[in-house]
This record gives C-alpha cells, structure tokens and sequence, in this order.
C-alpha cells in the first residue's frame, strides 16, 4: 500500500509552484532594494550574489528550508532555549504562547526592583506552564452550568480537568511566590561554599541522582543495554505481572511526588537566591532569568540536569577570573548548557543513526547492493566530512537526510519537530480497520499517564516517537508538547494488512518485545539487550482495554451432518424466541405511549359510557363475489374525509348497529381495529366493503365483470394482553399453503413456546405477571399466529422442500446470500422482519459453534441463558457491516463474525472479546525517523520518486523503514487513524 497519488501529484505541485519561485526569485528582490552605497552593504551584495547563485542547487538537495517550515522552526527554537518554552502542538497555540513568552522577557527588563522582578518571572513562569486551553474548556463548562444562556464555541471539545486542578494550582502558585520572594528578601547572600544557594546546589545533584535511579528502575532495561533486574519480565500472565509490579509502583509514587514538587521548588529556591538578579535592567538577566524560571515548570527534568550542571561548575571554578563567572550570569549559562545539551543529544542520535544506516547496508542481506562497498569505501575516506554533515545537522537542529535510505549523508532542511505541515490529526488513510483504533486510543491515552509520570518511557520530551504492539495493531506516539503535569501526544494507527514488508517489519518488533517481556526465564539476570542496534528499544507495558481479536477454525463443526440436522430445529426455537422478545420490546414501548391514538385506529362508539370499549380481529382469508351493483353502492357509503368510515354505523339507515362486548380490549399492530358485529351478517358486509375498495393486490377487472375479493372471518382473542404480543398481519405470508403450516404445526416447540413467556418480566403490564402468563400460553389464536409467521419465515430460508442444509449453504445465508424463493421475495421486502430472521439466523449459528465447543445444552433455562447473552453482550454479524464497527465503538464484550478461507478451503469464525491486555511500548530514536521521513519529502518532492515499489519503502528490520514512511502524514505517508492532540495529564 502507498500513498494516494492523484493527491500526491497535487501536493507536488502546490510545494513547487509555491516554494521554488521564492527561492529563486529571492535575489533580485534583494538587488532591487538596494540603493545606499554602505561598504558593509556592498560586501553583503557581493556574498548575497554568490550565494544566491547557489539556492536552486540548494533547493535541488532539498537543503534550502521552505518559508513557513523556516519560521515555526524559528520560533520553536526561539520559545523553547530562549523564552523557556516548550513545541506546540498547532501553529496558532505557537504563535500565541511565543508573544506571550516574549511580551513576558520584554516587560520584565522594565521591572524597577529586584523583589517584583522575582515575583512577576516566578508568577508568569508557573502560568505560562500551564495547560491554558484546558483550564479555559474548562473554565467555560462550569460558566454553561452557572450561566445556561451563555454559548460555548467549544461544545465539541470534552472536558477532561475538573475543578480540583484548578485549585491545586492556585495552591501552588501561591506557594512558589512566597518562596521566591521571602528567599529572595530574608536569605540572600554572597555566593559561598556554605551559603544557602550552594546548599540548594548540593541538594539539587542528590535529588537529580535519586529522579534517575527511579526512572532506570521503571524500564525493561537500563540504559537501553541492560536487563533491568527489578523488572518483572514475563507479562504473559496480567494479574501475576501486575502484582510483581506493585512495588515499582511505589517507587514511581515517590519519583511522581520528587519531580511534581520538590524538585520545582528546590530549583526556584536556588534562582531566588542568585545575585545576578540584583542586576536590573539587564537583557541578559531578563531573558536568562525568564527563561530559567520557566523551565523549571515547563520542563522540570532537563531544568534540573542544567542547573546541577552550572552548579557543579560554579562550585569548581569559584573565585576565579575565568568568563564563565566574569561575564555570564546564571540564566545565561543555564542557557548555554541547555543548548549543548539538547545539541550533543542530537549528535549522538544523529551518529546512531549513521552507523546503523551504514552497518546495515552491508550486514543485512536483503539491503547489500552492488555499490555498498564503494559507498561504504567512500564515507570511510571522507569520514571528517560526513561528520561534518552530521555536527552541522546536529546544530542547525535539521535531521540528518540519507539519500533513499543510502549511506550517503546530506544536511536536510530545519523544520518543526511535528515535521509535516497542516493540523495535526487532520487527515488519515481512513478504512475499516480504522475503527479499531478509534476504540482504543481513549484508554491508551489514560494509560499512558502513569507510564508518563513513572518514568519507565524514558525522558519524554517534544519530538520523542514511541512505537505500540498489541497482536495485530501497531500506533504511533509522537510527543508534541509538554508542561507542569501534562503533555500533549499525537497517535496514529498503521495498517493491519499483511503486506510482505509489513509483515517482515512487525515480525522483528514481536522478537524485539518478547526478548524483552516474555522471554526473561531463558536469559539472565543482567542480560544484555540483543537488537541494541535496532532504532527500537523496548521501554514498558500498561493495560488497556482492548479487544483481542481470535480466529478459530470451524472444520468439524459447520460441516458435520449431525450438527446440521439439528440447525433447522435450533432455528425454529431462536426464532420464536425472537419473534416473542421483539414483541414483548414493542409491548414495553406501546405501554409508554398507551395514551396516543394510533393512525390506523377505528374507533367506533355506540354512547358514551361505551367508547372506549372495543375488540380487535384477525382476518383469515375466505373467497366471495360481489356484483358491480352491490360494489358501486358501497363506494357511495364511503366518507370524503376518512377510508375507514366504511364500518356500519347507528345513525345510517338499514343497517342494525354495533353492540360492543365489555371486557374486550384488543389490538393487533397491522390489522384495522373495529367494534364486534353483533350479526354476521353485517360483520361480512363490513370486511366486503374494506377489501373491495383496498383491493388487498387483486388485479384489475374490467367494467361490468364480477369481481373476486378477499373474504376474512374475525377472530377473536380470549386474552386481554395478546394486543401487546400479537404479530402484525403483515409479517405472514398469506400465500403459503395450508399444508405447510399444518406441518409447522407438528414441529412447533410448544413447551419453548410457553417456557419463553413463563420467563418474562410483566410488571409493566400493571397485573400480576403469573395472570398474564397463563393467559397468554392458554392463547391459542396467539399461538397460531405465531406459527404462521414462523411458517412464512421458516420456508423463506429453507425452501418449499425443507431439505438439510449444507456447510456452503449456511455460510451464503449467513451472509444474507439465500437461494431466490417466493417466499423469500416477500420477506425481503419487510425490511424489520427481514432483520428479526437474520439474527435469529445468526444465533442459531452461533448456538451451534458453542454446542460443539462447550457441550450440549441441558434445558430451556440454559437456552435461555445462552440466547439472552448474545442478545446483551455479544453482536453476531459481519466484520464489514456498520453494525460491527458501531459494536466496536459501543465497546461491546463480544463480537463473532463468521468468514472464509479460500486458500485453505476451510470455514473460519473470528471473535473479539473486549479485555484489559497488556499494550508493549518502545522508544524509536527520533532522530532516526525524523532522517527516513525527511527522505520520504525529498523523494517525494524534489526527487518525484513515487513508485510504491521504490527502495526506499522496502521492508528494512532494523530500521523499521516501512513502517516509518506508513506513520507520515498523507499524502506522503497513509496511517489509516491520526488522532487530534491529545492532553494527557502527568499527575
């Protein structure tokens, strides 16, 4: 599978029109605005000529950033090594905190005493930390509840913060600028060996050795090399896993507790204390000191590596002249080393990334090509500049580009550390296994808290990429942004296909996680980590609940003779089951609304007292002759307004009234309601003059020839309850010889039959249930109508000739495939019953796997039991239908589908079952994905390489090449789910 590539030649073309034109056109814009002769200027114009000459080449390799990419990358590094921030997960949540931050810096410089000045970078830095557009959602859900008449704009977004966090930061704010300020005002001295800032300083480097053993602890290994000894290994039992984890539990508690609040407020202690900030309307000290205490908040394990830093050296090189002390204050040297630090990571991954690229293109037997030595024997002589190519990478903050996943290294464009233009979670390869994603991800995310706060991911910070296994499923975390207590991550999904590549990749990262997670009792204590060169380390598990998806093989089942015999039995019992559960749901809905009238209602009253006396009928078919002359007059007793005034009444001359049975209150959902006839007489005339004019489907006679109609005896119910469980009259097939149903009268299970309602709940009914139970069994006119309907169904599935089924057979009318029939003809066009009979159908199925998996069924009670389950619990249907992914969304326990193996010609059953499993998790190396995803762009784009079968999307095990390129945004890459940014809290 690859990209859309309509929508790719379109992006094509939107980059190129857009982007080449600025940078070649660049030049003379410049040339044309120069007018003062300057000699500085003019040395500018000459370098700029030069250069100039150079930008399509530049723009060729793909080195030259385009405009927007060059910005937002400029204003991440500006917010986050400048202004103490931190990458944003949008364009306008970056634009808006970047003025912010530097509205902050700015006002700062005008601050006139030391004592303000601490309080506003303190208050300001805690605030700006924050997860803002959380506590505003916030904020406005409780002004709706307050406030009704005020609209929300953010009615989609779901409030995930409740008052409590609010008001612990309020807490916590309060606390931090009473602490900076009495520290500041009470315990400020010179700095000394023994002065309070340097024993903040000696507490900082214990408390950053305490955050870094309880965070190695946490993970599978240590350092990426070493199996972690106190790490439970084997999770393929949950409940043993999750106890043996208990006491890391307690130690993650301890380090949650460590970083939330200690540490912050042992770092503002040690700024407060500083005796640059004695130096006022200084830039330095307002961009260093705004920054530092920033970062405390926004990112508070960096902060403290930094500061132990410049505390380690200021206690080495005290007192001396060196420029370190003379001419740097401490907000510029936490600056400084945060640069380095942030710079050397890189490099380091950067130089990972190299070697593995160039190892590999030689180890792996499917990456050796016939120009891997030269290659090879190229980057060797000219080592000192492909380190080059890296350090300057590694500065610039650009990823490290190898050409089609060659060794051959080139410097790629800054970009933002979301890497691909456009919201995040806008767009998405969206299919039908997308759903399964949908469904998982809330949980993952909440899952991903306690991992976030122990540690055991590792340092997670803007730009880290996670990789998550779970059987078949593969997401993508990429962190986006992170602050005090929460972080902002985007997940994607990959394919489920088994493609070869795909397929040969998932492979190694399950070798990857089983070495790591379910393997422990074959190696040893400190084992070393065997794919230590893969970009993949294994970090952790959490739980989730997931559905597990398993397919199981029906040979035996489906095709024994047996099994299929009993299926037509088995179908007649779930059928009347159905049949009498979908009835007595209407009753409980029809009961609710017992007060409207109904549209097909005749309510015909002899006074008063009698009015709402009245009894329904069920017509059964008998053939009579009407004249021309007796039909002509009955059209003249026809009403203008109303059809169903056709009924004798008492005010019309020549006909006798109507004498209504008291007692009698009946109704039967499809047939026309009416008042007994006390003659016969008349009761014909009546139904006559209804089915002469409806014409109940007779064809057309011509004028003046008799005319056949459709002659039906009322019979009536001795059952005051049956109008709640009565089938609509047009649920049975009317042609459907008498001889058929006589026959499904034999086979009829009248024990189920009055078993089902001796077990239902008619409390609604306002009687007492056991009155209503007897009455209905005693009911036979109810059961006759539910045989014909049975009959009408029955017949429609198997055919006239009743034969035993077949196993190809039953998989077509599983899928809803059956043989064209009359029978069948007529009930698809009733789409409800149609359905009723579908799902009846498919539980019979299911009974059959589970009677052959579990055992026979022992009674009615059982069969019950079995059949109220799927009805609650389980969907039995296709894993393509809308129903199947509504189940899944709805989080059903149970989902069974029921499928076809061509090539191994068997018959196959898959079933999902909604559990807690454990999810594997493990860190990619960023700078690694960000190399092969800057490949993909220049290919892509520059090198308009967009075959799908190019080599560079080839299945590669150790640098998870495929599903690199599968996780980038389309149209450049194809995850089939993306979600939006989603805010995970870390506390």
């Amino acid at each position: 599978m690859g990209p859309d590539v309509p929508l790719l030649n379109e992006y094509k073309q939107e980059f190129f029109w857009k982007r080449f034109p600025q940078t070649v056109l660049g030049g003379p814009r410049f040339k044309l605005g120069y007018i003062v002769t300057v000699p500085a200027l003019q040395l500018a114009n000459q370098v700029l000529h030069v250069v100039f000459l150079f930008l399509p080449f530049l723009w060729a390799l793909g080195i030259l950033p385009p405009l927007d990419a060059l910005v937002l990358w400029t204003m991440e590094q500006a917010l986050e090594f400048i202004l103490g921030g931190s990458p944003m997960c949008s364009n306008l949540r970056l634009l808006i905190i970047f003025l912010l931050s530097a509205a902050t810096a700015i006002s700062a410089y005008f601050i006139p005493n030391t004592i303000g000045l601490v309080l506003f970078m303190t208050g300001l830095g805690f605030i700006l930390s924050l997860n803002l557009t959380e506590m505003v959602i916030v904020l406005n859900h409780h002004l709706n509840r307050l406030l009704p008449f005020i609209k929300s704009s953010s009615g989609s977004l779901h409030k995930q913060m409740s008052w409590k966090e609010p008001l612990f930061y309020f807490i916590i704010l309060v606390l931090t600028l009473l602490e900076a300020s009495l520290l500041h005002y009470f315990a400020f001295s010179a700095f000394s060996l023994a002065s309070p800032q340097a024993i903040i300083g000696y507490c900082l480097i214990v408390l950053l050795v305490c955050l870094w053993i309880l965070k190695e602890i946490q993970g599978a290994y240590l350092l990426g090399i070493v199996r972690n000894p106190f790490y439970q290994n084997d999770i393929r039992i949950l409940n043993r896993f999750m106890k043996k984890q208990s006491n890391l539990h307690k130690a993650a508690v301890a380090r949650r507790i460590l970083l939330s609040l200690v540490s912050p407020f042992a770092m503002v202690a040690y700024l407060s204390l500083d005796s640059s900030l004695y130096n006022l309307h200084s830039v330095s000290v307002c961009i260093g000191f705004t920054r530092a205490y920033r970062t405390v908040w926004q990112n508070t394990e960096n902060a403290m590596f930094e500061m132990v830093v410049v505390s380690i050296i200021q206690l080495l090189v005290f007192n001396t002249n060196l420029w370190w002390n003379v001419n740097l204050d401490t907000g510029i040297r936490l600056l400084l080393i945060a640069l380095i630090r942030d710079r050397l990571c890189q490099l380091v991954s950067k130089l990972q990334f190299a070697v593995t690229v160039l190892l590999t293109s030689w180890t792996e037997k499917k990456q050796r090509r016939k120009s891997s030595t030269s290659l090879i024997t190229v980057n060797i002589i000219f080592f000192p500049l492909v380190l080059s190519f890296i350090i300057l990478s590694a500065v610039l903050s650009s990823p490290l580009l190898a050409l089609f996943t060659l060794p051959v290294f080139v410097v790629g464009f800054p970009r933002p550390i979301r890497s691909w233009p456009g919201t995040v979670g806008a767009s998405a390869c969206v299919c039908s296994d997308t759903v399964y994603y949908q469904q998982m991800v809330p949980g993952f995310a909440a899952a991903l808290q306690p991992a976030f706060a122990s540690g055991s991911l590792g340092l997670v910070t803007p730009g880290s990429h996670f990789l998550c296994r779970f059987q078949d499923r593969l997401m993508w975390l990429l962190i986006l942004e992170r602050g005090y207590t929460y972080c902002c991550v985007n997940i994607k999904g990959l394919e489920l296909q088994e493609t070869s590549c795909h397929t040969a990749e998932a492979r190694r990262v399950d070798e990857v996680f089983e070495m790591a997670f379910e393997r422990a009792e074959n190696t040893g204590r400190f084992a070393l980590n065997n794919h230590f060169g893969n970009i993949l380390t294994p970090c952790t598990v959490v739980p989730i609940r997931v559905y597990s998806d398993a397919r199981n093989v029906l040979s035996g089942i489906i095709d024994s003779h047996e099994n299929l015999r009993q299926f037509r039995d088995d179908f007649i019992k779930v059928l009347v089951w159905v049949l009498i559960n979908s009835c007595y749901k209407s009753s409980q809905a029809q009961k609710d609304s017992q007060g409207d009238e109904s549209k097909h209602e005749i309510v015909v009253s002899l006074d008063n007292q009698d009015q709402n006396e009245r009894v329904c009928s069920v017509p059964i078919t008998n053939t009579a002759k009407v004249s021309e002359n007796d039909h002509e007059q009955e059209f003249d007793d026809w009403s203008d307004d109303d059809i169903f005034e056709i009924l004798p009444q008492k005010n019309k001359p020549g006909i006798r009234p109507i004498v209504a049975l008291k007692g009698d209150d009946f109704s039967i959902p499809g047939c026309v309601q009416t008042k007994h006839v006390e003659s016969a007489v008349e009761q014909d005339i009546a139904v006559d003059k209804l089915y002469s004019v409806v014409g109940f489907g007779l064809p057309a006679v011509d004028k003046g020839k008799p005319t056949h109609l459709e002659h039906f005896n009322m019979v009536h119910f001795n059952c005051t309850y049956s109008k709640y469980f009565s089938i609509p009259q047009d649920w049975i097939f009317v042609s459907l010889p008498n001889f058929k149903i006589n026959e499904m009268k034999q086979v009829f299970p009248t024990d189920w039959y009055e078993f089902i309602f001796s077990q239902l709940d008619f409390h609604h009914l306002n009687e007492k249930p056991a009155v209503v139970r007897d009455e209905l069994r005693k009911n036979r006119h109810l059961q006759d109508q539910f045989i014909q309907a049975l009959s009408s169904i029955y017949f429609a599935f198997f055919g006239m000739d009743n034969l035993v089924p077949s196993s190809a057979w039953l998989f077509r009318a599983y899928l809803g495939g059956i043989p064209w029939s009359v029978p069948l003809d007529w009930l698809t066009g009733k789409p409800e019953l149609f359905q009723l009979a579908l799902k009846a159908f498919r539980y019979t199925f299911k009974l059959m796997v589970d009677k052959a998996s579990l055992g026979q069924v022992e009674d009615f009670k059982e069969l019950i039991n079995y059949l109220e389950e799927y009805e609650n619990d389980w969907y039995i249907g296709l894993a393509s239908d809308m129903e199947w992914q509504q189940a899944i969304l709805q989080e059903k326990p149970y989902l069974f589908s029921l499928g076809h193996d061509p090539n191994m010609g068997v018959y196959t059953g898959r079933v999902l079952t909604l559990q807690e499993q454990l999810v594997q998790i493990g860190r990619l190396n960023a700078e690694a994905v960000r190399g092969q995803w800057a490949n993909l762009s220049w290919e892509l784009l520059y090198a308009t390489n967009d075959d799908e079968e190019r080599y560079s999307i080839q299945a590669h095990p150790i640098l998870l090449r495929n599903l690199t390129v599968q996780a980038a945004d389309p149209p450049l890459g194809y995850p089939i789910y993306s979600s939006v940014p989603l805010h995970v809290p870390l506390c």
